[in-house]
């Protein structure tokens, strides 16, 4: 109840109410309240396979009959901060341009929660670092970020660029996220296991610790262009790179939306057109 009532955007009892209103108007009970929660009667089975069978065919008319400037309803966007910070407002013009009379819900977070805020339905597509390894949810492979390390302009250049990494706190993404993973076993390999690594969830406070020389990090190479343009910052070459950040599209497929996949799609061609590798 309280997972539809998020996804409907109205609250519980509201649910609840509309259920009720639903079984008096049909006289029978979709539902048996048992102390665990709900379970569907066999009516109510019979009612979800006939409003899949409506879904299917209002989507069907969304995607063949109405054009694309009338269709009105919400979209939820769950997108990673990486991507927030590049091509982001792009894809939301883009998105306009196509489908004028779509609303569309923003959210910023890391792709660890951004995973689970799409199975549980709170948001309709995730553009996170993927893919979600669901058999429910369908994955557009997007253009990956590609990597570099960065250190404050007024840092002193080593004769070695290796020697920065040791000798200064490597900054990089939560603890809770994949690059922090990835970078941190990589570090071990080739560094050692004395390496400070100060963490940030945001990829600003990042790129900002680096130029006031807090430390060295391993961001986003599109990220940091222009701070390097400015003379804040500057690359260093230690002889390896963190794989680059590789992001999916991602969507519940079933049931299917046609305003979800078109988002999708464009997703990937803001992408591309963009310059990601």
């Amino acid at each position: 109840m309280r997972r539809a009532a998020q996804s409907l955007n109205v609250t519980q009892p509201a649910v609840s109410a509309r259920i009720k209103g639903l079984e008096e108007s049909l006289g029978v009970a979709l539902f048996e309240r048992r102390g665990a929660g709900l379970t569907l009667t066999k009516r109510g089975d019979m009612l979800v396979r006939y409003a899949e069978q409506f879904e299917t065919l209002a989507e069907q008319v969304t995607a063949t009959i109405i054009a694309p400037e009338g269709i009105e309803r919400q979209l939820r966007l769950g997108v990673a901060e990486t991507v927030a910070q590049s091509w982001l407002p792009d894809f939301v013009a883009a998105l306009h341009q196509h489908f004028p009379k779509v609303g569309i819900e923003m959210n910023v977070d890391v792709s660890t929660n951004l995973r689970e805020q799409l199975l549980d339905r709170e948001i309709d597509l995730a553009v996170l670092l993927g893919p979600v390894s669901e058999a429910s949810v369908a994955n557009i492979l997007l253009p990956g970020f590609e990597m570099a390390w960065y250190v404050a302009a007024g840092v002193t250049m080593p004769d070695d660029p290796a020697a920065l990494i040791g000798a200064h706190p490597v900054i990089t993404y939560a603890r809770n996220t994949r690059p922090h993973r990835e970078l941190k076993q990589a570090l071990f390999d080739r560094v050692g296991p004395g390496v400070q690594v100060f963490t940030s969830s945001s990829l600003s406070a990042c790129f900002r610790m680096v130029e006031a020389g807090l430390g060295v990090a391993a961001l986003p190479r599109a990220l940091g262009t222009d701070a390097e343009r400015r003379g804040l910052l500057r690359t260093f070459d230690p002889g390896w790179l963190p794989v680059p950040l590789q992001f999916t599209a991602s969507y519940v497929g079933d049931p299917k939306s046609h305003v979800v996949e078109t988002a999708a799609r464009l997703a990937l061609e803001v992408a591309v057109r963009h310059g990601g590798r």
